[in-house]
């Protein structure tokens, strides 16, 4: 009795489940043609239908026109991209030349020359050189005045002698008065 049971609930499984396939297929070819009916409707409100004021060969005649025009238009950039790849392919080769030759020298360290600005004027100008350009000689000797407090600080030879003036009140006495 339980294996008929188990036949019957099968059964019956097997049968509920097509039924529901059956209806999910209804419902997508509804949902299908909503989406069409929905989409004429949008394109006949948005997008007028094209009128055409002269015979279909004319417009025929204008579009291989414009077809042609497309074409050179074309044909003229892709002549223009090939001559700036070759262009750039000759550059790459006389850049890489270039770097091939300049590695094949080795460059002398550079030294620091120090020069008088007259061996400079001269080196620069060769034998039209007669201006003399010794900086040093033109520049004013400016002698140095002694100030009084040089002049005690190189007389004093002992730092002891120093202090034992200006001890008392007669030392002080003495720094008064030479500071005035």
């Amino acid at each position: 009795v339980s294996w008929k049971r188990n036949r019957a609930i099968t059964a019956r499984r097997q049968h509920l489940k097509s039924v529901m396939l059956q209806i999910a297929a209804t419902e997508l070819e509804k949902e299908e043609s909503r989406r069409e009916t929905e989409k004429q409707n949008y394109l006949s409100e948005h997008c007028p239908p094209l009128h055409i004021p002269g015979p279909m060969a004319e417009v025929q005649e204008l579009c291989k026109q414009l077809h042609a025009k497309i074409d050179a238009a074309e044909e003229e950039k892709y002549d223009m991209e090939m001559k700036v790849q070759k262009s750039t392919k000759e550059l790459e080769d006389m850049n890489q030349k270039l770097f091939d030759l300049r590695g094949k020298f080795k460059r002398p360290p550079l030294r620091r020359v120090r020069m008088s600005a007259d061996a400079m004027l001269k080196a620069l100008l060769g034998s039209k050189h007669k201006v003399c350009m010794d900086l040093r000689a033109n520049l004013k000797q400016v002698k140095k005045e002694d100030t009084e407090k040089e002049r005690d600080l190189r007389d004093v030879g002992d730092w002891r002698k120093n202090i034992e003036e200006k001890s008392g009140m007669e030392g002080r006495k003495k720094m008064f008065e030479t500071e005035s």
